[in-house]
């Protein structure tokens, strides 16, 4: 490839396919990167979905904590044990 061409020719061919090679590499990881980006995004849509599923769940036992609470009778509280090292 570089026996009949001058010295300058032969240095911007070399240039030239050392381009051409870091341009091809770059391109791969510019494809392994959309791959993982890709990845990432249906990973982060699913974890938002679950973190919704578990607030919307922890709602729903909060609400029924309360609901109980409500049925309590007024005087229950000062029925209770004192949880250990507290006084009342």
């Amino acid at each position: 490839m570089f026996e009949n061409q001058n010295p300058s020719d032969q240095i911007a061919e070399r240039v030239i396919e050392q381009v051409t090679e870091r341009v091809e590499r770059l391109l791969l990881r510019h494809e392994e990167l959309q791959r993982t980006n890709t990845l990432l995004g249906e990973q982060l849509a699913m974890l938002t979905q679950e973190r919704d599923s578990l607030k919307s769940r922890l709602g729903a036992a909060r609400a029924r904590v309360d609901a109980l609470l409500e049925r309590l009778p007024a005087n229950a509280s000062s029925d209770l044990p004192s949880p250990v090292g507290t006084a009342r």
